[in-house]
């Protein structure tokens, strides 16, 4: 884990977040915010919800879920979001310079249960000194997950958050709500941010196309509401879509305009996409900007730190650490998914 300078620390303990005042906000506008996008790989809680088909992460499970692993795992996801900083970082994602370290801004979260799981995220792993908020969602998911996003108060003002649902498909249970926020950046700006997390490929790429398309139709429908008042909006939409380049949903977000900044973002260390399927990189993870926000955007890149890497025995090269393997777990894992970074002026 990094370390964060003494200044930083100084500033995520006080207890008041105001946004800059005009006469600072010309020097904020030459500095960076880092937004981040992970899928946690099912980070559940023990305990089990009388709604949701959660069995497979509870004590008596195979998986044999306890507190002992639920804590290592939202402590390491909170160690690769940490990593996920900006700074003058190596390829080990360990700041060369700590001085200059500054957290992610914003992260948004795929497959995280509910709000016990958040607070001891935000409250209680090595974030608790942090002070970042969140929104999330409470879906109709059968497994209850949802999504979620992390924000520092320090850099963005929360106006307004809810849930967008998409009805399900004849046949399909329910998928995640799509999470709409919107708020005021440093800059005085207004950022618009809808997390996604599309349903499943199982069963194959074509057996949900049509429920993934339903959920690119809403997006774009939210999009087009926004576009209606503000034409010019700071729009980002973000998170696991099911769909790799060139699948129809994710094609049907940019013919409305909005730009897959993450379509060639590539590693440091090898990661040719956010997942590897059957030995093949690929990324289910997307970022999409407005064109407003491609006109600040410093760069995308794929966060394959080592410690989040693992030999691929079968296939060869390298691949996510996860937390299980089958059914046998790994306490070093952190998730099937890498991060993707996004940094904007």
């Amino acid at each position: 884990m990094k370390i964060l300078p003494l200044f930083l620390l100084c500033l995520i303990t006080q207890v008041s977040t105001p946004l800059p005042t005009r006469e600072v906000r010309e020097g904020l506008l030459s500095s960076i915010f880092t937004f981040v996008q992970l899928n946690c790989e099912n980070l559940f809680d023990c305990e089990h919800d009388s709604l949701k088909n959660d069995y497979e992460y509870l004590p008596g499970s195979k998986k044999k879920w306890d507190s002992h692993r639920y804590w290592r795992k939202v402590n390491n996801i909170a160690r690769e979001i940490i990593a996920c900083g900006d700074g003058t970082g190596n390829a080990d994602g360990e700041s060369t310079n700590a001085d200059e370290w500054s957290l992610p801004d914003m992260v948004a979260l795929c497959e995280v249960e509910n709000d016990s799981v958040m607070v001891a995220l935000t409250r209680r792993s090595l974030l608790r000194q942090a002070r970042y908020d969140y929104v999330m969602t409470e879906s109709n998911d059968e497994r209850g997950i949802d999504v979620a996003l992390l924000y520092s108060p320090f850099s963005f003002r929360l106006i307004s958050h809810y849930p967008l649902r998409v009805e399900p498909v004849e046949g399909l249970h329910a998928t995640r709500d799509i999470l709409y926020t919107s708020g005021l950046v440093s800059s005085g700006d207004t950022l618009h941010v809808m997390v996604v997390h599309a349903p499943s490929r199982r069963g194959g790429r074509k057996a949900r196309e049509d429920y993934r398309m339903e959920v690119s139709c809403r997006v774009m429908l939210t999009v087009d509401s926004i576009r209606a008042l503000t034409p010019n909006a700071h729009i980002i939409v973000v998170g696991d879509f099911n769909a790799y380049n060139g699948d129809k949903s994710l094609q049907m977000l940019t013919e409305c305009g909005l730009s897959d900044v993450s379509a060639k973002a590539v590693g440091l260390n090898g990661a040719r996409g956010t997942y590897k399927y059957l030995g093949e990189w690929g990324s289910l993870d997307h970022i999409l900007v407005s064109a407003p926000l491609c006109e600040r955007i410093l760069d995308c890149c794929i966060a394959d730190f080592p410690f989040l890497l693992e030999d691929d025995k079968k296939y060869g090269g390298l691949r996510p650490r996860r937390t299980y393997i089958g059914p046998r777990y790994q306490k070093n894992g952190y998730s099937d998914h890498l991060p993707l970074v996004l940094r904007l002026r």
